[in-house]
């Protein structure tokens, strides 16, 4: 992998010619798209299950689906004039959805991929069909039956006699930033390769004149030193992908703008699925030390491993656990603060009836909303140090065969 290659540099002007060769370019993106893929799924993935009902009974089990699933969404939009409610507000911009919306009314269409049944069914449309003309919900007729967007779930509908089961496959906003992610790590780190292969031994230039240090820094500071110097090399590859990962969708989620925005790893199925890749890296490359001190410490009294072993093995599932909470809370409360003082103009301002308390708001509001953006940027990179870290302590326990592994 060319991010192996780079860490095993004392520095990247040190490389040779032909270390990050292009022919090495689909083994170094092993990580990443086995990561990619992993949350593609589980972002996507949302299963809105129905059953055959009689017709009697569509109208009602319709109506129970939007009213315990978007009754508070209808509401709002049969009172456009109403109060501003800032909670709701907020939800929406946190959570996913299956457009992206610019600003105003307009909106930028997301592919919808629907799995119809039990079958080999299929839908595939745009996610503008879920509005007409009017920007009023409208619903679409498909190959196998109606859809209409109920909040963020998709429900289907086959005649008057049934609802469907649809799997929904979609490209969500969520699906979309990580594939942006993706593509720009792609661009970043093999330009930075193309690079160093022109220029061979010359000083790093552009973007790897700034990423040199921080994967440098990666590989000594954190892979070697918590993993020892016998086993860091197999593992400074996934690290450094996990660490770039992380920091560039906590970047991302920080720019108020398109293509940026979505709130990636405030979504916990992103922590959850990078926390799983790691549970199961430890579990994996575990040695019979490790597994030996879990179940039964040497030098302990049996009555005492009665009580420890039970919560050494609890100890090796909660550690992924930490890894989500830690991640999934600091960059959910972080977009939160930051909509929760954009809010306080609407709500100062009465929703537009009192101008004047919005105005007088919008200089404070701009003052913290400022610092705690500044403030969210620091913690995006220092929550991929975190959760890197504690990866690469969790591998090194796992590894560590004695005492002298890590001198």
């Amino acid at each position: 992998m060319w991010f192996g290659r780079i860490a095993e540099l004392p520095t990247f002007a040190a490389a040779k010619k032909g270390a990050l060769s292009m022919r090495s370019f689909p083994k170094s993106l092993r990580a990443a798209l086995v990561l990619a893929s992993a949350l593609f799924v589980s972002t996507g993935r949302g299963q809105h299950q129905g059953v055959q009902e009689p017709a009697g009974n569509e109208d009602a089990v319709a109506e129970e689906v939007l009213h315990d699933v978007s009754g508070d969404d209808l509401e709002v939009e049969s009172q456009p004039n109403g109060s501003f409610k800032a909670g709701e507000l907020i939800m929406e911009h946190i959570g996913d959805s299956h457009d992206w919306h610019l600003w105003g009314h307009t909106h930028l269409p997301l592919p919808i991929i629907l799995k119809v049944g039990d079958g080999w069914n299929w839908e595939l449309f745009s996610s503008s069909r879920f509005m007409d003309e009017h920007h009023h919900p409208a619903s679409y007729r498909g190959k196998h039956g109606e859809y209409r967007l109920v909040g963020k779930n998709i429900v289907g509908t086959c005649g008057v006699d049934c609802v469907l089961k649809v799997t929904d496959l979609s490209i969500t906003k969520n699906v979309a930033t990580l594939f942006f992610c993706v593509a720009l790590m792609l661009l970043v780190f093999v330009g930075i390769a193309r690079g160093y292969r022109k220029r061979g031994v010359a000083a790093p230039q552009g973007p790897a004149s700034l990423l040199e240090p921080i994967i440098l820094f990666v590989r000594d500071d954190i892979a070697k030193n918590s993993i020892g110097e016998k086993h860091y090399q197999r593992f400074t590859p996934y690290l450094l992908t996990l660490f770039f990962f992380i920091w560039f969708l906590n970047l991302i989620g920080l720019i108020p703008i398109f293509p940026f925005g979505a709130n990636l790893t405030g979504n916990i199925v992103t922590p959850l699925v990078l926390a799983a890749a790691t549970f199961l890296i430890v579990t994996f490359v575990a040695n019979s030390h490790y597994w030996r001190h879990i179940v039964a410490m040497p030098g302990i009294p049996p009555f005492v491993l009665i009580i420890l072993t039970p919560i050494e093995i609890m100890g090796h599932f909660i550690r992924p656990i930490v890894l989500v909470i830690r991640l999934f809370a600091n960059i959910m409360a972080g977009h939160i603060v930051l909509l929760v003082f954009f809010c306080l103009i609407f709500i100062f301002s009465k929703n537009g009836a009192n101008p004047v308390g919005g105005w007088a708001t919008s200089p404070f509001v701009l003052a913290f909303t400022v610092f705690i953006n500044c403030l969210e940027l620091l913690v995006g990179a220092l929550q991929a140090y975190v959760f890197t870290l504690l990866t690469s302590i969790y591998i090194g326990t796992a590894v560590a065969g004695g005492h002298d592994d890590h001198h």
